[in-house]
């Protein structure tokens, strides 16, 4: 394939769904990564898309700086609304349920209100996983790398373990929500193992407050109708949706 019919699909790709990565433009173009990154580089030195980690945007989009935030910067920011987020989700889980507990501030709240050890826990949050041995529960914690700042496990490794388990329900952070970008996240390693967990679910709820509505973060890991949004209020624009909870 031509160098500009890459290009034309690249952009036209980006037109459609805002954000793309590395991976997936790989996969369409049947190409190598390093040509995708290539073509990336030289669209974003034309002006014609923006270069994130692991992807691109499209130009003049709003999108977060693909640079995280800490556990620690995040844990006291809308404490009272994830509270309330964190402590509805905990009550849906049930005797005997197999339970996906993501990484996240919103879902370490959630272990406060966790008190069946007939559930067991996989987690990709070493300390979720600490903490849930402590309570006297059941958790399988993943392997792979460690990734400092949300103190999340990431890579191929935890990739293939979540292949192996078919979870009743799942509870999943996002950084960011938008109908045409669904739900996103600034590490494209990171948006690999809540995709996997994801698919893996029979049930998959994404726990937020409201700030994190009408957000783009560089990668996409769900499209918007993945998951059932529990939320402390519902945002102008997505009133009448019945994949949004509003919590009590």
């Amino acid at each position: 394939m031509l160098t500009e019919q890459r290009y034309e699909l690249i952009l036209r790709l980006l037109e459609d769904k805002k954000s793309i990565t590395v991976a997936e433009v790989r996969d369409l173009l049947r190409t190598s990564e390093s040509t995708v990154r290539r073509d990336i580089t030289a669209l974003d030195k034309a002006g014609k898309l923006t270069k994130v980690f692991g992807g691109a945007v499209a130009k003049n989009y709003q999108t977060f700086t693909p640079a995280e935030p800490t556990v620690a910067q995040k844990q006291d920011v809308n404490l009272e609304e994830k509270r309330r987020v964190a402590k509805y989700a905990a009550s849906l889980i049930e005797p005997g349920d197999f339970v996906y507990l993501d990484a996240g501030t919103t879902t370490a709240m959630m272990l406060d209100y966790l008190l069946d050890d007939s559930v067991t826990y996989v987690t990709d949050g070493v300390a979720h996983a600490q903490r849930l041995v402590k309570k006297g529960m059941k958790v399988i914690l993943l392997g792979g790398e460690l990734k400092a700042s949300t103190e999340a496990v990431i890579g191929t490794q935890a990739v293939q373990m979540l292949m192996n388990y078919h979870f009743t329900k799942g509870f999943f952070g996002t950084n960011g929500i938008t109908k045409k970008t669904g739900f996103t996240t600034p590490d494209i390693n990171e948006a690999a193992v809540k995709s996997m967990a994801m698919e893996q679910c029979k049930e998959c709820y994404i726990v937020t407050d409201a700030s994190k509505f009408d957000l783009i973060s560089p990668v996409s890991f769900s499209t918007f109708y993945g998951g059932t949004i529990l939320t402390d209020q519902i945002v102008s624009g997505y009133e009448g949706m019945q994949h949004i909870v509003k919590v009590p």
